[in-house]
């Protein structure tokens, strides 16, 4: 049975560890900010290109979805050769799409250029948490999550704000293309400073790269049968019904993908994604858990700036800014769960857990029971107790989740729960927004309404949504919570 490539232990100082992660954790949030920013321009991009509601909805999901598919097979190349190369090699993908986005002359050129950047921010990514994994033990590594937790929750948080901006200063015919400007100077400010801070983290080898070329295809049939119907799921009347029967293709391509990789690893040979990985329970749960919390925080963003906008009447900067409370809090909380996950465990995220419900909460009752003038004012404090929430599950979650996987698969592992979260997102997406605006079509007829009653039905439907997810993520805590208690009484 051949062997994967050694990892290389990296002799780095103190010093040089945590500038080689600050770059790695800056490309991390430049790439998770690329997820919510481009929503509050889509109608600009509508009236530039007049293009239709699918193209729009495909600029949008058609990121989400490549960046998904890419993640595994990209972690499975950094595990086996080079982390900072395939780092590198995104980020300069990263750069190019990100300019051929700003200067896209029709929609079409606009969505091919969006789903490359998909491919790019896939590539990128499971090689920065290899990188933590490998760089960071024990209490040390609980600190660098907490930090990246601060990181991710920020850039979800201010992804908004910073594409309201963005269109405030360039206009609204413009300024959706300063989205994408923005990131070509950082990108390229990220790409010298990989290759000068980066370690190489792998020993040359002329061993070939050992893909699963079968389980790839099976996986990539699986992703894509499972993430579509839900990435086109609008809430319109419009609506194709026959996208669901792609989820008899998912159960199909699924189980093909799970007995061909049990052959595979059966056979002395390394498949796509080891099925191991999932027999370890704190990884397991760890990764439904995140899963199902994606699913609901990009939702809450997303439905909240709709309310806003559409229900109040709120211009997208200002929308976008409700959420900064949230960005700060979590902030803060993240470095707090970070270093406190190796004392406290599993019991943090289920209080941080329990904190974002209660925000979420009271998200619904000011917007349902504030005076219009007052109610952005309202929701932003409501959305600093749901951040500092927020914080307390995703850096910790992560460092849990993660504390038994060995090094040497730690990106593949990152990569794996990075596409638990995309398919979460996709998933709580189509949910939320179809309970929206179904709500609205079925009170009156149409897309939009000037009724602010119609608007607190809809808000309030998808945000039950939103805590039914963060119910779900509480309960996998619980049961976590439950298993470690009992494993520790075991070995007593």
């Amino acid at each position: 049975m051949s062997q994967p490539t050694p990892t290389q232990s990296i002799p780095l100082t103190d010093a040089k560890r945590w500038r080689a992660y600050w770059v790695c954790v800056a490309v991390a949030g430049l790439t998770i900010l690329d997820l919510t920013k481009v929503n509050v321009a889509l109608p600009s991009i509508e009236s530039a290109f007049g293009a239709t509601s699918t193209e729009l909805q495909l600029i949008v999901s058609g990121y989400v979805l490549a960046f998904g598919l890419t993640l595994v097979p990209a972690g499975r190349i950094g595990d086996q050769r080079s982390r900072r190369a395939l780092f590198v090699i995104g980020l300069s993908l990263f750069t190019v799409t990100s300019l051929a986005c700003a200067l896209a002359p029709t929609g079409e050129f606009l969505l091919v250029a969006r789903l490359l950047q998909g491919v790019a921010a896939g590539i990128q990514m499971p090689q920065v948490l290899g990188l933590i994994q490998q760089l960071f033990q024990g209490a040390e590594r609980g600190k660098a999550f907490g930090l990246f937790g601060a990181t991710i929750g920020i850039a979800t948080a201010f992804g908004p704000t910073l594409g309201g901006l963005a269109i405030a200063i360039g206009g609204p015919e413009d300024g959706w293309r300063g989205i994408f400007w923005m990131n070509v100077p950082l990108s390229l400010a990220a790409i010298a400073l990989a290759l000068w801070l980066l370690p190489d983290t792998r020993t040359r080898s002329s061993r070939p790269l050992e893909l699963d070329p079968v389980g790839l295809l099976l996986f990539a049939v699986t992703i894509v049968s499972l993430m579509w119907p839900f990435l086109f799921t609008t809430g319109s009347p419009d609506d194709n019904p026959a996208r669901w029967w792609l989820l008899v293709v998912f159960v199909i391509a699924a189980t093909g993908f799970v007995a061909w990789e049990r052959h595979y690893a059966a056979s002395g040979r390394h498949p796509l994604v080891p099925l191991s990985l999932f027999g370890v329970s704190s990884y397991r749960n760890g990764t439904v858990l995140a899963s199902a919390y994606f699913a609901a925080a990009p939702s809450m963003f997303l439905l909240t700036t709709l309310y806003l906008q559409h229900g109040l009447g709120l211009a997208p900067v200002f929308a976008g800014m409700v959420s900064i409370g949230f960005a700060l809090t979590s902030a803060v909380s993240s470095w707090i769960g970070g270093n406190l996950v190796n004392r406290l465990g599993r019991p943090l995220v289920v209080v941080g857990l329990a904190t974002v419900l209660v925000g979420i909460g009271l998200l619904v009752l000011a917007a349902l029971l504030t005076p219009p003038e007052i109610t952005a004012w309202a929701m932003a404090g409501a959305m600093v107790i749901a951040g500092f929430g927020g914080g307390l599950v995703i850096s910790p979650n992560q460092t849990l989740a993660l504390a038994d996987i060995p090094v040497k698969q730690g990106g593949l592992a990152g990569s794996v729960g990075q596409l638990g979260q995309r398919i979460g997102t996709a998933v709580g997406t189509a949910v939320t927004l179809s309970l929206f605006y179904a709500t609205i079509y079925r009170e009156t007829g149409t897309a939009d309404s000037g009724d602010l009653g119609v608007y607190h039905d809809a808000y309030g439907l998808g945000m039950l949504a939103v805590a039914m997810f963060i119910a779900i993520a509480f309960a996998v805590g619980l049961l976590d919570l439950g298993a470690r208690r009992r494993q520790k009484r075991s070995l007593a």
